[in-house]
C-alpha cells in the first residue's frame, strides 16, 4: 500500500475548480479513491452531487474517461464498457490494463440503482462500485432515503411533533452485497485515507466485482460547519456508527477499533438533523442500541465477538 508521500505525488485524477459545495466530502472521496485507483481508470457515475457539480456542460474535473448516465443505471453502464474492454483485449485490439469504477450515491445506489448493480455483481464484472453515502437525496432537496439514519430530520420525514424524524433504521447495503458473495466488500471513511486507499487497491485487484460503501457527510444536509466534514466523519467511526470493515474471500475482518468507543451522542450532538433529539432522549437510546446491535453482530462475523463470549464463559473476563 502506498505511503502518504508516495499518494501526494500522484496526479490528481480530480481537479478543483468543480462546483462543489465547500466541505464536501463526496469530492474528497473521489480523489481518495482515483489518488489509490491510478491513471488508467474509466469512470462512470451516476446522476447526484457528485456528477452534477463535476461535469456541468462543457466542462469537466475529471482528468479520467469519464460516463455520465441516469441515475439508476451507472453500474449496467460500467459492466457494459467492461465487457467491451474484455472484448477487445481478446481480440489483440487493446493491451493494457484498464480499472472500471462507478460511483453512486445513496439514492442511487440502496434505492433506484440496486437492481443494476445487484445484476452486475451477480455476472461477476471485473468492476469496483464505490458508494458515496451522504444518507439523503442531498442533490433534489434532501429527502430521505433507505440510507437516512433512524431519527434523523429531512425534507420529507421532518423532525415534528406528530414524527420525529425518520422512524426507520437505515439499510445495511454492504451486507447485503457481501450477500452476493463477490470476492471483496467493505466500508471505508475518508477521514481515514490510508484504510480507504488500501481497500481501492485491493478491490481493484479483484478478479471480479468489488464494492465499497464510504461515509460522506454532507453539512448541508447534516447541517454541521462546513470545514467539520472530516472530523464529523472520523466521529462517526469512533462512535462505531460506521464501522471499518472488510470482506475478503469469505472473511471478515474490522480493520479499525477505536481506542475509545464513543457514545452516539458524540457524533449526533454535532449536527442539526439531530437537534431534537435533546427533546425526545429515547430516540437517541433506541438508535444508541442499533448501533451497539450493528457493532457486536461485525464483531462476531469477524470472529472477534465468538471469542469474548467464551473468555466470559470460561471465567477469564470480558474483552
Amino acid at each position: 500500500m502506498p505511503s502518504l508521500k508516495e499518494l501526494s505525488k500522484r496526479e490528481d485524477l480530480l481537479t478543483g475548480g468543480h462546483r462543489a459545495c465547500a466541505g464536501c466530502a463526496a469530492t474528497i472521496v473521489a480523489r481518495q479513491v482515483l489518488l489509490a485507483a491510478g491513471k488508467d481508470t474509466v469512470v462512470g457515475c451516476a446522476t447526484g452531487c457528485l456528477e452534477v457539480v463535476t461535469t456541468i456542460f462543457p466542462y469537466t474535473a475529471w482528468k479520467v474517461p469519464f460516463i455520465h448516465n441516469a441515475f439508476e443505471n451507472v453500474a449496467s453502464t460500467v459492466s457494459g464498457v467492461e465487457s467491451a474492454y474484455r472484448s477487445l483485449k481478446r481480440q489483440g485490439k487493446i493491451d493494457k490494463d484498464i480499472r472500471f469504477i462507478a460511483f453512486g450515491g445513496d439514492g442511487g445506489t440502496y434505492d433506484i440503482g440496486l437492481q443494476a448493480l445487484s445484476g452486475a455483481a451477480e455476472r461477476g464484472h471485473r468492476m469496483l462500485y464505490v458508494c458515496y453515502d451522504n444518507e439523503a437525496y442531498m442533490n433534489t432537496g434532501i429527502q430521505r432515503s433507505s440510507a437516512t439514519p433512524f431519527g434523523a430530520a429531512t425534507s420529507t420525514c421532518p423532525a415534528g411533533e406528530v414524527i420525529p424524524g425518520k422512524q426507520q433504521y437505515h439499510k445495511d447495503i454492504t451486507k447485503i452485497m457481501v450477500a452476493h458473495r463477490i470476492p471483496y466488500v467493505a466500508q471505508a471513511s475518508p477521514s481515514h485515507w490510508n484504510d480507504l486507499a488500501k481497500k481501492v487497491e485491493k478491490a481493484l485487484a479483484k478478479d471480479g466485482p468489488s464494492f465499497i460503501n464510504i461515509l460522506s457527510p454532507c453539512h448541508r444536509g447534516w447541517r454541521y460547519p462546513m470545514e467539520k466534514t472530516i472530523e464529523i466523519s472520523k466521529l462517526a467511526v469512533d462512535t462505531c456508527f460506521w464501522p471499518l470493515y472488510e470482506y475478503d474471500e469469505g472473511t471478515w475482518r474490522i480493520t479499525y477499533t477505536p481506542k475509545e468507543k464513543l457514545p452516539l451522542s458524540a457524533w449526533t450532538g454535532r449536527q442539526g438533523r439531530f437537534s431534537h433529539f435533546k427533546d425526545h432522549p429515547d430516540l437517541l437510546k433506541t438508535a444508541q442500541e442499533e448501533v451497539d446491535r450493528r457493532w457486536r453482530e461485525i464483531e462476531t462475523l469477524a470472529g472477534i465477538g465468538n471469542l469474548c463470549e467464551m473468555r466470559c464463559e470460561d471465567g477469564k473476563g470480558s474483552n
